[in-house]
């Protein structure tokens, strides 16, 4: 089982560092980094960038995709549904399940929660 790790940001004067801190808090072994180039628009569907294709054709059953900010993957998706549904696979991150909870992952998914919940119906 592997590690996966996908990183974007949306522009060249963004960087990765907050995204670094994040992942590195949350204690992830040997991780495959797949990094979007710097600029890849958060317009494009994830299945359109090139990066998370290649990430999604790396992937295997049983493998962990961990990803700093689930918004960075659904960004574009506006339906509350399809993040209701992330969120819900989101829940160990919280220390559900019998697992430890880790700081940031619990954070993020706090993050991801509260902008869960001002989406519409």
């Amino acid at each position: 089982m592997t590690n996966l790790v996908d990183k974007r940001v949306s522009t060249d004067q963004q960087s990765t560092a907050r995204q670094n801190v994040v992942l590195d808090e949350a204690g992830i072994e040997a991780p495959v980094v797949i990094e979007e180039a710097p600029g890849t628009s958060s317009s494009l569907h994830p299945l359109q960038r090139p990066k998370f294709r290649e990430l999604l054709t790396y992937a295997r059953p049983g493998d962990t995709v961990h990803i700093s900010e689930m918004f960075r993957l659904v960004r574009g998706s506006h339906i509350p549904a399809v993040h209701r549904q992330l969120l819900a696979h989101c829940q160990p991150l919280d220390g559900a399940q019998g697992l430890p909870a880790v700081p940031a992952r619990r954070k993020a998914r706090r993050e991801y929660e509260n902008r869960v919940s001002a989406l519409t119906p």
